[in-house]
């Protein structure tokens, strides 16, 4: 490995950065590609496994709630013990519960698996920018992270195609199983060619982490998250809202505790002037309620064409692909835009995604005996240009009111905050989907009817979702960017 300095940048250029900036962008690549995968396969999961209503929501939310949670944390150990040696663990990590997931006989294991397989996701992402940034010179850094760029838009294509093509393959009987289980070679390759090419960036061992922060605020989400997965399961007693209410308390005295180690000069978790900033605060709201309708979406899609019209994974995974072509496209859009029109773009983005998601929720909610897939073509692929000039938009804005010296802990904030949004939206379109599903089922409608009839109420969710994106984007001040401030560089949450 190459030497740097004290301070993490290199002494020399060191003639191995591109073949290392491939290597990151392969862990970043495995990463997102499998936020998208699993979707495909859940049918399969829940008919193998036996899996309930519920459970199949915890192999989504697992994850992405795991992610979420990992990232703060995760991203200040790695300024403390080092990032490529982080860097270097978390894909072993994700690696390992990659064939956990693989292996798991049950459902409850392979949900821990995936508990697992998030927080090695979140212990390697953070480090992955942070390694490019001081591997690579000034004049060479806008090339090496448009490449993470393209690597997403590419993740979010070959997602859902993939996993229908192994699911259908059905590799030696294993259905869903090779989802996972294709990540153990692609990860161990990773880690040889990592150790030998990325260079060595030592850490600082005189940082602290605010673990109880990292405690209270995981347990504020997760009170929060939990009982709206479980609680119809349960028929909504009265510990469900208890704890809901637990974790409104608890989010309360994570800000208390905050401002507390604020005024001590301590680390905090969430940097406690981003916590006063109240045009960070509001964005990091608006962030969370833009994440919240992708990931739910993209399960019930996949439900709604196998579990209630006989799609193959394959058809399935064929049929959402116009909306990560859609990202792709936007995103090449948004880079050359740059920092101009973030207020316009983002209100368009949202004025996309209410018309594209709305026209296929009409659509849905009005089919009987058959589904057409063509019929998903042009709403998908207008809601995957609405992402994609959202998102990137939307982040430039709440940083843009961001001083400076707050950036990168803002940055990754609010892809913890992005993270969150992801996990309650899978809880509450699944609630509503399941709810009405069981209702509809019971009365005796056709399965076609009830399955779609289920997902077209799932569907107002996500649509509200966006249109309260586009009634908020107005409510952001003008941004004044600050000279050398690098916008953020989110993690897209899709399919």
């Amino acid at each position: 490995m190459a030497d740097t300095h004290a301070h993490g940048a290199p002494a020399t250029l060191d003639p191995r950065r591109w073949p290392a900036l491939f290597v990151l962008l392969i862990a970043n690549f495995m990463n997102l590609i499998d936020v998208t995968i699993v979707n495909v396969a859940l049918p399969s999961m829940r008919e193998s496994l036996g899996a309930s209503d519920s459970q199949i929501e915890w192999v989504v939310a697992a994850y992405i709630l795991a992610f979420a949670l990992g990232l703060l944390p995760f991203g200040r150990l790695g300024d403390i013990f080092g990032r490529t040696r982080l860097f270097l663990i978390g894909v072993a990590s994700f690696t390992g519960a990659s064939a956990l997931c693989g292996l798991a006989p049950n459902i409850e294991l392979l949900i821990l698996a995936r508990i697992l397989q998030g927080l090695g996701g979140a212990m390697m992402t953070p480090q992955v920018l942070a390694i490019a940034t001081v591997t690579f010179p000034p004049h060479e850094r806008g090339q090496a992270f448009s490449l993470f760029g393209l690597s997403a838009g590419l993740a979010s294509v070959c997602g859902p195609i993939l996993g229908g093509v192994l699911v259908s393959a059905n590799l030696f009987g294993m259905e869903w199983q090779p989802i996972f289980l294709v990540n153990i070679p692609i990860g161990i390759a990773t880690i040889v060619a990592g150790w030998f090419l990325i260079p060595r960036l030592p850490g600082h061992t005189g940082l602290k982490n605010d673990f109880v922060g990292i405690v209270l605020f995981g347990a504020a989400i997760l009170a929060v998250v939990f009982p709206i997965v479980e609680g119809r399961t349960y028929g909504w007693p009265l510990w469900a809202f208890g704890m809901m209410l637990a974790g409104l308390v608890l989010m309360g005295v994570f800000v208390v505790w905050t401002r507390g180690r604020a005024k001590a000069g301590e680390p905090q978790l969430l940097n406690f002037d981003l916590i006063t900033n109240r045009q960070f605060m509001f964005g990091a709201f608006v962030i969370t309620v833009f994440a919240s309708g992708i990931p739910g979406m993209f399960m019930i899609i996949s439900l709604l064409l196998q579990g209630g019209f006989g799609f193959t994974p394959l058809e399935s995974g064929l049929t959402n692909t116009p909306f990560s072509v859609g990202v792709l496209v936007a995103s090449g859009i948004a880079a050359r835009l740059g920092s101009r029109y973030l207020r316009a773009r983002l209100a368009t983005a949202g004025l996309l995604l209410v018309l594209g998601i709305g026209s296929l929720r009409f659509y849905i909610a009005g089919v009987t005996d058959t589904i057409d897939h063509w019929a998903f073509l042009a709403p998908l692929l207008i809601a995957g240009i609405g992402l994609g000039l959202g998102f990137s938009s939307l982040f430039q804005l709440v940083l843009a009111n961001v001083p400076p010296r707050d950036a990168g802990a803002g940055s990754g904030a609010l892809q913890a905050f992005q993270q969150v949004g992801g996990a309650l939206g899978v809880a509450f379109i699944g609630e509503l989907f399941f709810s009405n599903l069981g209702s509809g089922l019971a009365s005796g409608a056709p399965q076609h009817e009830a399955f779609a009839s289920a997902a077209g109420a799932a569907f107002w969710y996500v649509v509200g979702s966006f249109a309260l994106v586009l009634l908020m984007a107005r409510f952001f001040k003008r941004p004044a960017p600050v000279a050398g401030q690098a916008p953020a560089q989110p993690v897209l949450v899709e399919a």
